[in-house]
Parts: C-alpha cells; structure tokens; sequence
C-alpha cells in the first residue's frame, strides 16, 4: 500500500485523485442494502471483509489493475530447444490479483461447499464481493465467473464420478492446486448462431472396450485460454444438424498421466479492454473430453452456464457504473472551477443524477436476482421463472449504460481523463465487452422475448413485482404510479412477445426492466427509512426513463433540483422531497 497518494495540501492541484479512498464506506448505499438484504447477523459476519475489500480496491488492487492491463499475458509456442510448451506467461501483478479473488476472497469457490454440512453463504455475499473487486479489476472476473459458471454445470449435470474427480480443485482456496475454469463455445463461422458449431465429437472404442469421446474444430474466442478445466460445445458424428444435435464436454487441458490434452491455443487476441486475461483461438486435434449429460441437451445444459456468466456480466456491469460515479464525484467533490466546486453547479449535478441513476438501477436488479436465486436453488418454482427473465434483462440493458456512464465519468475528469495513467480510460474500454461476451445486445433482447413467450416468466415476474408493491407500505401515490407503469411495461413485451416483433423487442425490454428496478429501489426506500433516498431514485427513474417528454419544453419539477443536491451529495432525502419528485400529476 506504500503507493497510495495522499490528497495535496489545497492549492497544491487541481487534479483529485481518489486513490486512498474506501470504495465501501464512500459508498451511501451499499452498507445499508447489504443489511437490509442479508440480515444483521450475517452483514455484521460480512463488515469488516467489505470494509478492507473497499480500501484495497482504490489502493493495491487498482495498481496491480492498471500494471496488468499494461502487460497483458504472452503466449509462448515452445520452448528455446522446440519442444512443444503452449505457455501463457502472466504479468505478476496479474497473479497477484488472481491470489486475491481465487484464493483470499473465494469468488469462484463461495458457492460450492465440498465438505458434508458445510454451508455456503448466499449468493448475494458473492456477488457483493464481486461488484467492489471489479471496481479494480475487470478481466480477471470473466475467468473468476467462468470457474463458478463450470463447477454449478458440471455438479447440475455432470456424471457422479466427474464430480467427485473434479469438484474438489474447483472449490478449492489453495491457490496452489485450485482449478480454473473457461467455455469454448463461439466458432468463426457459427458466431451468435450457435446452431452451426462445427466441431466434431467421435467417440471411440480400444481394444480392451473402453470409450473416449475425442473433439475435433476450431474455437475462435476462448478467454481464459489456458484454463484447467473449459466447458466445450461440440456435435457428435453421429448427431442431427442444427440445437438438437449438440451435446455439453468437459474438456482437462492435463490428462491423468500428466501429458498435455491434443489442443493448441493458436495465438492470443489483442483486446480493446479486458487485456489483462488471455482470450485466444483454439485448435482441438482429437483431444480427450468426457460428456456432459445427454447428446442433444448440450446447448440447454450450457445455457445455464451462459445464464450465470449472464448474471455475472450484469454485476461487473454495476461494479464498473459504481466506480465511475465515485470518480466522477470525486472529482467533482474536489475540483473548482470558476470559482465554485464542480459539484456545486447544476449542470454538473444533473450530468451527475444522469450517471447515478442506471448505476443504483443495476445494484437493485443484481441483487435482487442474487436473493432470487437462492429460492430457485431451493426449489421455488416463481423464483425460478424470475431469474429467468430478470437475467437477460441485466445483461441487455446494464451491460449497455454501463458504456456510457463509463464514458461520461471520463468526461468529468476531462482531458485527465483520457490518459492511460488514470482508470477512465479501462473502465471505458472494459465496459464495452458486456454487450458482446455471452450475446450480443440484439441476442440477449431476443432471449427476454423468449423467456416472456416460450417460458412463460412474464407472468410469475409480474406477479411477484406486484405482490412486492401490495406489502411494502408505499405512500398511496407512489403505488398507484408504480403499480400502472409496471403493468404498462409488462404488456407491452406480452404483446411484442406474443405477436413475434423482434424489431421492438430492445424497446419493450428496456421499458421493463425500468419498470422493475423502479418498483425494486421503491420498496428498498420504504424500508431504509427515514432515508427515502431509493424512493426519489425509482420516481426519478420514471420521470425520466418511462414516461414522454418534449425536448422542446424541458421543464422539470421546482423541487427536483433540491433532491438531486442530496443525492449527489450523499445526504438523507425525506420523504416529502422523494414525493415531490413524483412526475408531475401524480403527487
């Protein structure tokens, strides 16, 4: 932590540099919603993991963040005598940092207890933890989700003897021996449409009987390359062509006797952002797999490893919007101008709300699926049908503003900004993989129709945001406000759905999820009273992102500008500024 700058003396610059501060306890929301959803007991277990988690993201792990992405990792072909090696060399600091996610926090592993009667905690801790470490680092949390992704598949679906062989390395916290994890899915010419993967599974038969299933093809973005353990799509020869004739492999780049699988890594991808994980193509020469579950169920039984990274993608989202609208208000917090402090200026305030608001819109989806999620695994069918749409939700709609509440935080920090030596810049890069890794924009939309139509979670979703706003004790205008435009998003994506136009799909998905994480920050603000700060977010989110305006008569509520001061300047809103802030004829 010796590099850790002290803020000047003032006068000294007109720079601010955040680093030194706790991402967790510069943070108004995240303590009191963490109590509010995990309990007291559990939270009181949690604060001080969170509280040295806070500061090191800002301090330690940024550095070794922006050292990582500066080297990112070499592949080497062989060694200096020829023989064959298919290393990939990491920067130490890269390695430092996996230390801390796979071995010191857990992140892959907080979820699959391999000893009998040992608990997990639920997944929110995960997740928790996982939006303030990618705060600092993102590359790292694909490889870190992808291991957590694998091991849930491989124990949902996986033979029991491929569990008991391989489960244990991948729960592992020994940083020594620990598993990790990856998906080799997308091929060059199958791309989005998975239906075309072309490589060859052939099962084969030795002299004394035994049967080993070999793949053959070509895999042409497989990040975390060199992983131990990768999930891999692939047809059996003896397979129909199209979905159905896919089956799930799992793939060990080491075979029992310790010599390297009959798979080369071909070169490795230079990146926009996440530089500091190796993404590479992949050449499969006959190399050993073992099946995963049925010959013809393998995209549905990947598709739930596609849903977690899914989930995963929308939290990293939330973590890099949460870290952007801590730099910008830093900055804005410290730096003057014109004889005034940024922040005090309305213009910079409202650019401010403008980033705030999808980054608190995603913290309250993501952990809201995260609770859902736990009942699911339990056994709760409408819990179920909830993450099921709520999902591609996330990854469609927060994976997109985190491109731009990325790059309007830059834009606070002006032509600083720019420049590689501060962390606008990769978080500018970083945020626009979230729209292409696990389906692209287009893709995840089609999917929330999907869910809507041929899985019928529309309706559970539905049921369940209703019955939120019917118990939460909402002032009487900001349910009936709520309760209608929930009702008017969720109809609209029934009729898109139900008539099969794609080309609204985005338009009604957005609306929904707006919907949702309205009435989601609605029933958080009652609870946290008397600080109604959630309750002014979900009115603003409606005004603003759901009902008409007229960009010819900007107007806006009188009141409005002395909520947004609170906000931004992390203070208590009342509940008579949260309803003076309801859109206009509603309060």
């Amino acid at each position: 932590m010796s590099d850790i700058t002290a803020q000047p003396a003032p006068g000294a610059s007109n720079i601010p540099d955040s680093r030194g501060i706790n991402f967790f306890t510069s943070d108004p929301d995240f303590a009191g919603l963490l109590k509010l959803h995990l309990g007291d007991t559990l939270y009181r277990e949690l604060d001080s993991q969170l509280v040295e988690l806070g500061q090191r993201a800002s301090g330690e792990l940024d550095i070794w963040a922006l050292s990582a992405d500066k080297n990112p990792p070499q592949l080497r072909h062989r060694t200096r005598r020829g023989e064959a090696l298919q290393s990939i060399d990491k920067h130490p600091d890269y390695i430092a940092l996996e230390r801390v996610a796979y071995a010191e926090l857990g992140l892959a592993s907080l979820s699959h207890a391999t000893r009998e009667g040992q608990k997990t905690p639920p997944p929110l801790v995960k997740y928790a933890l996982t939006f303030l470490f990618v705060q600092a680092e993102f590359g790292l949390c694909c490889p870190v989700s992808m291991t957590d992704s694998l091991t849930r598949t491989l124990r949902k679906f996986g033979a029991p003897e491929l569990v008991a062989r391989f489960l244990p390395r991948l729960a592992s916290r020994d940083f020594d021996s620990l598993f990790q994890g990856a998906m080799f899915m997308t091929e060059q010419a199958a791309g989005s449409d998975v239906a075309r993967i072309a490589t060859r599974a052939t099962l084969e038969t030795d002299a004394q009987g035994e049967q080993t299933w070999r793949l053959h093809g070509d895999k042409w973005f497989c990040s975390n390359a060199d992983a131990d353990l990768a999930m891999v799509l692939a047809r059996p020869d003896t397979a129909p062509a199209g979905i159905n004739g896919l089956a799930l492999f799992l793939l060990p780049k080491t075979l029992p006797d310790g010599s390297r699988n009959a798979y080369r890594i071909v070169r490795l991808k230079d990146k926009l952002g996440s530089r500091s994980m190796a993404s590479g193509e992949i050449v499969l020469e006959g190399a050993t797999a073992y099946l995963i579950g049925e010959v013809g169920r393998g995209f549905h039984q990947m598709a739930d490893m596609i849903n977690m990274s899914r989930l995963s993608n929308g939290v990293r989202a939330a973590g890099l919007m949460r870290r952007a609208v801590t730099e910008a208000l830093h900055i804005a917090r410290h730096r003057e101008a014109f004889g005034r402090k940024l922040i005090d200026m309305p213009l910079m305030q409202r650019q401010l709300l403008k980033m705030m608001l999808p980054a608190e819109q995603a913290r309250s989806m993501f952990m809201q699926i995260a609770l859902l999620l736990d009942q699911a695994d339990a056994g709760d069918h409408q819990a179920a049908k909830c993450v099921r749409i709520l999902t591609p939700l996330i990854k469609f709609r927060a994976c997109r503003d985190a491109r731009r509440v990325t790059g309007d935080a830059m834009e606070v920090r002006g032509g600083t900004g720019y420049i590689e030596e501060w962390s606008d810049a990769r978080l500018v890069r970083d945020a626009h993989l979230g729209s292409i890794w696990e389906g692209t924009s287009n893709i995840v939309a089609l999917d929330i129709a999907r869910a809507a139509k041929r899985d019928g979670a529309l309706e559970p979703l539905r049921a369940y945001l209703l019955d939120r706003l019917g118990s939460a004790g909402l002032p009487a205008t900001s349910l009936a406000l709520l309760r209608a435009t929930l009702t008017r998003a969720c109809d609209a994506l029934a009729s898109v759905a139900e008539a099969g136009r794609d080309e609204w799909v985005r338009q009604a998905g957005t609306a929904l999820y707006h919907a949702s994480t309205a009435v989601l920050m609605a029933c958080e603000g009652v609870r946290l009273a008397p600080d109604y700060r959630r309750l002014a977010l979900s009115h603003l989110v409606v005004r603003h992102k759901l009902l008409p305006t007229d960009p010819l008569n900007p107007r806006s509520s009188a009141d409005e500008p002395g909520v947004i001061d609170a906000l931004v300047n992390g203070r208590n809103v009342t509940l008579e500024q949260a309803l003076q802030v309801l859109p206009e004829g509603r309060a």
